[in-house]
């Protein structure tokens, strides 16, 4: 409480002097100009008056130079400026245009000439670009840059991919949660959540899902800076890069725009991997329109901004799906005979996928079962709720086991968003803003396979279901002047992110009418639709189905949703320059909240379909043989079942995060710049809105502390770290007129994302929500492998219903409940945010009066971070030691095995708080998977080279052109727990080569250009105005990990490694003997002791020796080019015609990595090794036509 009344005084103080005098807004909003005055000798001129005028609004500040002959012009409001410089006994020096962009420093040397002051020296040459005054890394982006680029579906957030050290990962955010676009990008080997937004100096991040709030519309961007590296003290809650953008404010003069964009599936080109030639593209039609305007209410003092921008799209999809083949659906839905899965024989390589009868042998086990001869199943085996939903699938349009349907469909998605922006230039140098955002989504998607069966649907992203957004976003402040030394600004900053989904078959009992009886509860409408299937087929996935059904996982939805997030932010920052020394400090309170209703596991339920409820289980050994999810799924055999259930809809939770700064910039000597400081982060750990409605779940006590209840407060007693102190230093040297050399080193800290700090976990968690996650084991210790069904999906009573246990009267419930049932979300007792620490080494040259070079080495190390994509791994996972033995349960393997008793829950009874239990019946955690365990306990490291070539706009031309060769490393989140150096290896988002080109060039030809610069009006229309802008990407394949046929036979615990071989294992991309393309011909099934072709099988108990993430897929290239046509109609007004072409030369982007592809590397026969889609997130060539006007 002290603390907090310290806090709260600082903000109090800093907020009476601001308004009891002038302030200044920080670098997150504007920019500056520096520079030194000298003579005709190059002697310091002390005391000359320098005045800054910005060009389009007549507003003026002015300084006088120090002894030194330096000044500062700071917190200028992103625009083109005029320079002007009087000294006694000197002519007075102009420099009539000077760029100043966000949180930027642009330096002017003006050297003096002897005369008198009525005379001036007009400088009309360009301001030099290098960069003397810091040492980040950054990329600055002007609105005509922004605009011109042919960004796809004109997306501001993918501009980040423009930067160096930038990843575009394999997957997105279902667009029912992030419909405004935002990409999901590593910076410099960072997590994508580690990326922090900023719009007008306030935050745009959402810190639970790691994606930007406001994806501005590019007709209201000023500037935006992407700053990738030591970034200064003023800044935080970033480990990765950190993207700052100013909208647009008015002029003297009216300005204003109007346009539209469309593209649709006839300028679509097709997908060659599921998109026939002679088959009509699934309708989609995409326009976007909307306009600006901005201008003065009062000349030199009040002025707005205002746009707004819709978004009108019919989303075209087609998807890649496996269904049961034609055999099966003709056989297996008769009323007599066989249900014959006699193709799926030989086509599994562990155990040619003989499928085995579940209802003979151990019946906990799965020993000693007998084959079904030929796969030949009598179909009076078959479970009705199974046949019901075969009747419903279509038929298969080719031969295959796998990719055997395409789906398609259309689903309509509407944007509408708008800003409001007002400035206004007080008396006495005060300036005020304010600006609000508002952005509205709605979308809908049908499933590929039909309401009955759900799956995939046509909507955006493959959505089923329907959502619909609001996000709103204010910013507001003041900055002044309190004196020409003294300087300070206050910023307002909320906003809110709210999304609300549902099922498309949300208001039917769909799963009852299928009979599949306890899913759909009467007393609770979020249960309601279809629940998720699921499969399994073990590592080499040769026949696995694609999951149908509603949920996350099958359609893209999580449904039902309600969220209402939002966040109030304070800022404030004080400036002092002092002679050389630019000193700066300041404060940012920021207070979120959170209420969450999410259905990351269907509430209906999800059913998982594993090869083991069909396989032979080797007692000795430990391993089994054979099997078949699907047919495990037509004898009603769950293996596992999850679904989410409340006991309320109004649990949240709130965070107070509070951060202090303190920086120095000192100029030492016109040549050399020292910039130091410390940052301090105080995360408090967050709190539930009343007593109940939240658990801490921990496992350094196995239970999961309730909020409110015994010894126990609102925030679960769980302490934070103090000790979040972040230097920041940097040197800048110039070592020749045209050669600076800068050097950086910082620490930063971040919140992580997912829960792993603030929000979706302890409102998720007991007493509030119960995340059942029920295998066989967990209801029969006996079942030690899962081998046999958690129940039968005919069953008269479905599944449990779930249970909420009461608390104890320690104020605590069982880790996994009182009954050993529930996933919970696992945090340390003590909360540490992710930390990283970066350097860099950067020579800089200008090769031309606008053109530089930059070499640079880029570094850092991640620590209390993610392992794997994060956030959470499974700290109770099964070691490798003991496998085979049978003397040694699987589960003893596990390093919480039996870990915890409680004394007072019983077995028997499945309830807690009971006296005398027998020790026989007590409570015992824990035998199965943690896996939601934050445990932010992993570290990473980057190292990189970049080359960057920067033309700022001369002659028609400018462009940024970099090179980067990265070696990335981290730990990956399966084994990590167990042991850390077979899980350490490349990260698998990581292309070690990147090279990035953007161009924007405007043809020399006709009125005002090099040629024909006097051709006739007729003829300028014709050959003038034309202008070609292009980013293209040239990049190395992503990682992926080589898996084997028998791992199963060799381990438990999913680590599917061959070892290293003789021989050879060419990669290429090519096309086998049956026309498919493929990154690799796999090699013959590797037997007992079996190598060849540069792998060799494993003894059994052990794991193989290749390397994480070893191998690498096939490259990325892709250019998109925009052909655009000016026309002037009038000296004010222009309207242009433009053409952007995504993927120009309509190059298939092969997609095999991590993500996918089947990467068995002895699966012969399968599809092992075959490229069967373009990349995720990227696509073939579409052409995007638009119209635009401006004045």
């Amino acid at each position: 409480m002290r603390r907090l009344a310290t806090l709260g005084w600082i903000l109090v103080l800093c907020l009476a002097v601001g308004f009891g005098a002038n302030t200044a807004s920080g670098q997150a909003v504007y920019g500056s100009i520096i520079g030194t005055v000298t003579d005709p000798q190059g002697n310091a001129v002390a005391g000359a008056k320098v005045t800054v005028t910005d060009i389009t609004k007549g507003t003026s500040e002015a300084t006088t130079t120090n002894d030194s002959g330096n000044f500062s012009v700071i917190h200028l409001i992103p625009d083109t400026y005029k320079v002007h410089v009087e000294a006694s006994g000197f002519k007075a020096y102009d420099v009539p245009s000077v760029l100043v962009q966000v949180d930027t420093t642009t330096r002017v040397d003006p050297q003096l000439q002897v005369g008198e002051v009525t005379q001036s020296v007009e400088v009309t040459g360009e301001v030099p670009q290098l960069k003397t005054d810091r040492a980040d890394v950054s990329l600055d982006f002007s609105s005509d840059y922004v605009e011109k680029l042919p960004l796809v579906n004109r997306n501001f957030q993918s501009l980040l991919l423009s930067a160096p050290g930038t990843q575009q990962i394999g997957w997105s955010h279902a667009a029912t949660e992030n419909p405004q676009g935002s990409q999901q990008t590593f910076v410099q080997g960072q997590h994508f959540s580690g990326t922090g937004y900023e719009l007008d100096g306030t935050d745009n991040q959402d810190p639970i899902l790691g994606i930007i709030i406001i994806n501005p519309n590019l007709d209201s961007v000023e500037e935006a800076k992407i700053t990738l590296m030591n970034y200064d003290a003023e800044f935080g809650k970033s480990i990765a890069g950190l993207m700052v953008a100013s909208t647009k404010s008015g002029t003297n003069d009216i300005h204003g725009s109007a346009f539209w964009f469309r593209n649709s599936d006839a300028t679509q080109a097709r997908n060659p991997f599921n998109q026939a030639p002679g088959v009509a593209l699934p309708h989609s039609k995409w326009n976007q329109f909307g306009g600006s305007v901005g201008g003065a209410v009062i000349k030199n003092k009040l002025f707005y901004f205002a746009d707004y921008q819709g978004t009108r799209q019919a989303n075209g999809v087609t998807n890649n799906i496996t269904i049961p083949d034609a055999k099966v659906l003709s056989t297996c839905t008769a009323t007599t005979g066989m249900c014959d899965l006699s193709d799926y024989l030989g086509k599994v390589s562990n155990g040619n996928g003989q499928v085995y009868d579940p209802a003979t042998g151990n019946a906990n086990t799965g020993a000693g079962r007998t084959p079904f001869a030929g796969n030949l199943i009598p179909v009076g085996r078959l479970s009705p709720a199974a046949v019901a939903m075969l009747k419903l699938f279509p038929a298969p349009i080719n031969g295959n086991l796998t990719n055997n349907f395409f789906g398609s469909g259309s689903g309509p998605f509407h944007g509408n968003s708008f800003d409001v922006r007002g400035d206004y230039q007080a008396p006495g140098n005060l300036h005020i803003f304010g600006r609000y955002t508002r952005a509205y989504y709605s979308l809908t998607g049908e499933p590929n396979l039909g309401i009955g069966l759900g799956g995939v649907g046509g909507g955006v992203g493959g959505l089923s279901g329907s959502s619909i957004i609001h996000n709103h976003s204010l910013a507001a402040g003041f900055d002044k002047a309190i004196s020409t030394t003294l300087l300070t600004d206050f910023r307002f900053g909320w906003f809110q992110y709210n999304p609300h989904s549902i099922k498309p078959d949300a208001s039917v009992a769909a799963a009852e009418a299928l009979g599949l009886h306890g899913l759909n509860i009467s007393s609770d409408s979020s249960t309601g639709g279809l629940p998720a299937f699921k499969w399994d087929s073990g590592d080499n996935k040769n026949t696995q189905l694609t999951d149908f059904g509603d949920g996350l996982d099958p359609s893209r939805c999580n449904c039902p949703l309600i969220e209402n997030e939002h966040q109030y932010q304070f800022v404030n920052n004080w400036t002092k320059i002092s002679g050389n020394h630019a000193m700066k400090f300041g404060v940012d309170l920021r207070f979120a909240h959170n209420l969450r209703f999410p259905s990351d596991a269907n509430r209906t339920g999800e059913l998982s379909f594993s090869h083991k409820q069909t396989s032979l289980f080797d007692p000795v050994a430990g391993s089994n043989t054979g099997g078949l999810d699907l047919a495990s799924f037509l004898l009603g055999d769950v293996s596992h079942f999850e679904r989410f259930a409340s006991v309320s809809q109004t649990a949240a939770e709130s965070q107070k995060r509070f951060f202090l700064y303190a920086q120095d910039q000192f100029r030492l000597t016109n040549k050399l710049t020292i910039t130091y400081g410390i940052r301090w982060e105080d995360y408090l750990p967050e709190s539930v809105n009343a007593k109940g409605n939240g658990g801490f779940a921990n496992q350094e006590q196995g239970v999961i502390r309730v909020g409110g209840f015994g010894p126990y407060g609102l925030n679960g007693n769980i302490r934070n770290y103090l000790g979040a102190f972040g230097p920041r230093v940097g040197i800048a040297y110039q070592l020749r007129p045209k050669t600076v050399v800068r050097i950086g080193y910082g620490r930063s800290f971040d919140i992580g994302v997912f829960g792993s700090n603030f929000g979706h976990a302890v409102t998720q968690n007991l007493p509030v929500l119960v995340h059942e996650a029920i295998s066989a084991h967990d209801i029969n210790s006996a079942n030690i492998n899962d081998n046999v069904p958690v129940y039968q999906m005919d069953s008269a009573t479905g599944p449990q219903p779930a249970q909420f246990p009461a608390v104890r009267a320690d104020g605590t419930i069982p880790l996994r409940g009182p009954q050993n049932a529930v996933d919970p979300r696992i945090r340390p007792t003590v909360q540490r945010p992710a930390a990283i620490d970066m350097w860099n080494a950067t020579v800089q040259r200008q090769l031309t009066s606008t053109m530089t070079v930059e070499v640079a080495y880029i570094g850092n190390k991640g620590t209390h971070g993610f392992a794997g994509d994060g956030p959470t791994y499974n700290a109770n996972q099964r070691s490798i030691v003991g496998f085979g033995n049978p003397l040694i349960a699987p589960d003893s393997r596990r390093p919480f095995f039996n870990r915890f008793t409680y004394s007072d829950c019983s077995v028997s009874q499945g309830v807690c708080g009971l006296a005398n239990v027998l020790p026989a019946d007590m409570l015992t955690c824990c035998s199965s998977d943690m896996g939601n365990y934050f445990g932010m306990d992993a570290s990473s490291s980057y190292n990189a080279l970049q080359l960057k070539v920067e033309k700022r706009f001369s002659q028609g031309l400018q462009f940024v052109s970099h090179y980067t060769w990265s070696r990335a490393r981290f730990y990956d989140n399966n084994y990590y727990a167990i042991d850390q150096t077979v899980a350490y290896g490349p990260m698998n988002v990581n292309r070690n080569h990147v090279w990035v080109t953007n161009i924007l060039y405007e043809l020399p030809f006709g009125k005002g250009k090099k040629y024909m610069s006097g051709a006739s009006t007729l003829t300028d229309y014709a050959i003038g105005g034309w202008r070609l802008t292009s980013i293209t990407n040239w990049s190395g394949g992503l990682p992926w990990t080589p898996s084997y046929s028998a791992c199963d036979k060799d381990q438990d615990v999913g680590v599917c490694r061959p070892n290293r071989g003789s021989g050879s294992f060419p990669l290429a991309v090519k096309r086998d003997s049956n026309g498919f393309l493929t990154w690799f011909t796999p090699n013959p099934t590797m037997g007992v002791g079996g190598s060849g072709g540069g792998f060799s099988r494993p003894t059994a108990g052990t794991l193989g020796n290749i390397g994480l993430d070893s191998f690498r897929g096939p490259h990325l290239f892709t250019s998109n080019l925009s052909l655009a046509k000016n026309f002037r109609i009038t000296e004010r007004y222009k309207a242009e015609f433009r053409m952007d072409a995504n993927n120009i030369f309509n190059h298939p982007v092969m997609g095999f990595n991590y993500t996918q592809g089947n990467l068995c590397i002895d699966c012969a026969g399968s599809d092992a090794g075959r490229i069967t889609n373009i990349e995720n997130n990227t696509s073939m060539r579409l052409l995007t036509f638009g119209l635009r006007f401006s004045f």
